[in-house]
């Protein structure tokens, strides 16, 4: 075990710093903080946020430590990585270089009928997002009738025999998973939240979201949007210290997702093509897993054996 300490959060024993720390990393992997350009100062950014600075040099620290910026004495830090989507899609809403997933996003709630297919190790970065769509929808900018997520998480006992995260001193493995399982809760009871206001308030016609488990572990991550486009990217093992709530760092074998690569690919209208070809085998294997493998399916499928 490292044991590193940076001391304990003083702010909501830790809540402040989580939320500072997702909105930094959303901001960079979306280009919100272009590759190369200098993050606001310390100060700034606490400013903003309506924290301490100290808050502000934790959260720095875990973006370095996960490779987004780099930092040195007496500058600020610098973006040295951002989400990235390789596409193939010939079509002019492609053009934007680099492309990131809140463009991506933002353009199918664009239409009446938004649908959103998801198998993810957690909710993280699409928890944003959809915040960020559902600002658009009060500011009456985007008026979807209809918003429909289906999304597929590790079942909590598989998250207990995942290979990662884990700490090169195994005593360390318990505190790693309680994070991973805090940082899922976390965001999958906003996304609850942000999608159960817009069907209270009546802001959209039909709001419909289901959230499943299943017994995999997650080698990839997988978005289909509107039916018509899917995003893929593996999570990549990585050696990196991992910084719990209360400061401290753990030296730690982990998979990242949110920054690494995604692939993009468009049902084109050419069934042959390779875009139509891998959206379909997507779209087919993740309805296969949300109708057949999920633990709620498999329960209810049992349930159903058992009353005929």
């Amino acid at each position: 075990m490292t044991g590193r300490t940076g001391g304990k959060d003083d702010e909501a024993g830790g809540k402040a710093f989580r939320r500072v720390s997702d909105e930094l990393r959303v901001r960079i992997a979306d280009g919100g903080y272009p590759l190369g350009t200098e993050l606001p100062s310390q100060n700034a950014l606490a400013q903003e946020f309506g924290v301490s600075r100290f808050t502000v040099q934790r959260v720095l620290t875990e973006l370095g430590n996960e490779g987004w910026i780099e930092s040195q004495q007496g500058k600020r830090s610098r973006v040295v990585r951002n989400q990235r989507i390789h596409s193939a899609a010939p079509r002019a809403s492609r053009s934007r270089h680099p492309m990131t997933l809140g463009p991506l996003i933002a353009e199918a709630f664009e239409r009446d009928e938004v649908t959103l297919d998801i198998y993810t190790l957690t909710s993280e970065s699409l928890d944003t997002h959809i915040h960020a769509q559902a600002e658009r929808i009060r500011a009456r900018i985007i008026a979807p009738e209809r918003i429909a997520l289906r999304m597929v998480l590790p079942s909590p006992s598989v998250i207990e025999l995942l290979p990662y995260p884990r700490g090169k001193d195994p005593a360390d493995d318990a505190r790693l998973l309680d994070r991973l399982r805090g940082i899922t809760e976390r965001h999958t009871a906003s996304l609850h939240k942000v999608l159960g206001e817009l069907r209270t308030e009546k802001l959209v016609k039909s709001v419909e979201y289901e959230f499943r488990h299943v017994s995999l572990a997650p080698s990839f991550k997988l978005y289909v949007i509107n039916g018509e486009e899917v995003l893929h990217g593996t999570y990549t093992p990585v050696e990196r210290p991992v910084m719990l709530e209360t400061g401290e760092e753990i030296d730690a074998v982990d998979v990242l997702g949110l920054g690494a690569t995604l692939t993009h690919h468009v049902r084109d209208g050419r069934p042959d093509s390779p875009g139509s070809t891998f959206v379909d085998k997507m779209t087919g294997w993740f309805e296969g897993v949300w109708t057949l493998l999920t633990d709620e399916a498999r329960a209810h499928a049992i349930a159903s054996a058992q009353a005929g």
